[in-house]
């Protein structure tokens, strides 16, 4: 039996798979967001730590036969957030999280300072990375930052509480902004940059390696052996794949998140930071990955569904599980700035097209084509990049929705693919480097496909307009950016 956790930004999830890859259950505790300021986006460490424990406690309660069989744990979480901790090994603030646009300027001083950075790290200094993160504290908080003994991102700080030590993956580390992502291992010239050094990293794994082994005391506590392995797991995307089975280059899938990615994994590191396109190593060694992101996906929609205080699936039912056309009504989903292509933090939502006459369920429909635009533009930067992407699998919460991913069909003009599992792809993905770290077997063994549960294919007519529609939707951003 393995156990898989994901250190998500609205919750954590964990999932109990067995010797024949089945999820056998699954657990979920919420987390609370803070942005005490605009631009700003944090939590407490601590609460991915209570959260985490939280669901295994439950999974222990529900299913104690099944837990106690557990022989190996994978972590998977958010990327890039910047958990600063003394020589205690203490937090010493909230941490900063992905979706955190505070440190544009910084990103301007990094660059300038390496100018290499790119060619390193394969990517734009965006602020959502962690890098970046330490030059504003540096600046706006200096007597803080000088008691920085380690940093650590969120699940990397998770394994640290479960196992007492401090160890990150590959496919995380990448993006930080302090890796040699080609050769898999922290550059001092990018550490000396952002004022810190190799002492401040914690040690590289690779995703499906052991890390270090449970702590006793949990092991007590939820009833398992005392030589529970903790695999070096890896970033929520990467996860994400090796749930997926996507571990053959070429293979690629849309995750409709709290955020949306369109991630494609390569052979070799690829990258294309002209189009503000990621490129990071995978979870598994001698393979990398290219990303577009969105920062706002389904966290568009379940915004929509606050504002107008309707469950999100009120929202969708009277639209059915398919439209004819785009909404007259246009949505830029950037409630939370963008990376792919726009890199830009400080681009906003928007909506144009509202009349009189418009009603609420035009309103849901484009927010739907919003985030199916964006991804499109995404699915763009990636085509550009090398191969064009033939097909996707469709992943995240928004993967519930067969009419979102309809119309995902017929805004990117390829096959969308809903699969088993898609919900958990992040911690079941984990679960499986958790079993690769124990066993050893080969990954192409443990890492399959999942039964694909529905095919969406474009349909000519409507994709033709939506066609038509994406052209006159990506004008609107550069419109309202000189305008603002």
């Amino acid at each position: 039996m393995y156990l898989g956790m994901d250190i998500g930004t609205s919750g954590v999830k964990a999932v109990l798979v067995n010797a024949a890859g089945a999820i056998v259950a699954t657990a979920a505790r919420e987390l609370a967001l803070s942005h005490p300021a605009p631009l700003w986006s944090e939590q407490d460490p601590d609460a991915w730590v209570e959260a985490a424990i939280g669901a295994v406690d439950d999974l222990a309660a529900s299913h104690p036969r099944e837990v106690a069989q557990v022989r190996g744990i994978g972590l998977s979480g958010q990327m890039h957030g910047a958990t600063l901790l003394g020589a205690d090994g203490r937090p010493l603030r909230p941490a900063i999280l992905w979706n955190d646009g505070r440190s544009q300027a910084e990103c301007v001083a990094l660059e300038r300072r390496c100018p290499s950075l790119q060619v390193i790290t394969g990517n734009l200094a965006m602020p959502g990375f962690t890098a970046p993160k330490l030059l504003w504290v540096a600046r706006h908080e200096p007597a803080l930052f000088r008691r920085v003994a380690k940093v650590l991102l969120p699940k990397a700080y998770v394994r640290y509480r479960l196992t007492g030590e401090m160890i990150e993956d590959m496919s995380d580390a990448a993006g930080t902004l302090w890796l040699d992502v080609g050769q898999r291992r922290w550059s001092a010239l990018l550490l000396h940059a952002t004022g810190l050094d190799l002492h401040h990293m914690p040690r590289l794994v690779e995703g499906n390696e052991v890390s270090a082994m449970l702590a006793p005391e949990l092991a007590q506590r939820w009833g398992m052996a005392k030589d529970v392995v903790v695999a070096g797991g890896a970033g929520d995307c990467a996860a994400s794949a090796i749930g997926l089975g996507a571990i053959a280059p070429g293979d690629a899938f849309l995750s409709l998140g709290t955020s949306g990615v369109v991630f494609r994994v390569t052979d070799r590191f690829a990258p294309a930071p002209a189009s503000a396109v990621h490129a990071f190593c995978h979870a598994l060694p001698g393979l990398w990955h290219q990303m577009g992101v969105m920062l706002s996906a389904a966290a568009s929609l379940a915004w929509l569904s606050g504002v107008m205080e309707t469950p999100t699936a009120a929202l969708l039912a009277p639209l059915g599980e398919r439209v004819d056309g785009p909404s007259p009504v246009k949505f830029l989903p950037y409630l939370d700035g963008e990376r792919t292509p726009h890199n830009d933090a400080a681009a906003s939502g928007a909506f144009v097209g509202l009349r009189g006459a418009t009603g609420r369920s035009q309103i849901v429909q484009a927010v739907l084509e919003g985030v199916a635009f964006a991804a499109r533009d995404n699915l763009a930067a990636l085509s550009a990049a090398s191969a064009p992407i033939a097909e996707v699998d469709l992943v995240g919460g928004g993967s519930r929705s067969p009419l979102w991913a309809q119309i995902c069909a017929d805004v990117l003009g390829i096959p969308v693919h809903r699969v088993e599992e898609g919900e958990v792809g992040a911690a079941f993905g984990a679960a499986r480097l958790g079993r690769l770290a124990v066993t050893g077997e080969d990954p192409a063994q443990v890492c399959t496909r999942p039964r694909r549960l529905a095919s969406f294919v474009p349909r000519a007519v409507t994709a033709a307009a939506y066609d038509d529609a994406y052209r006159r939707w990506r004008d609107l951003y550069p419109a309202l950016k000189e305008s603002a």
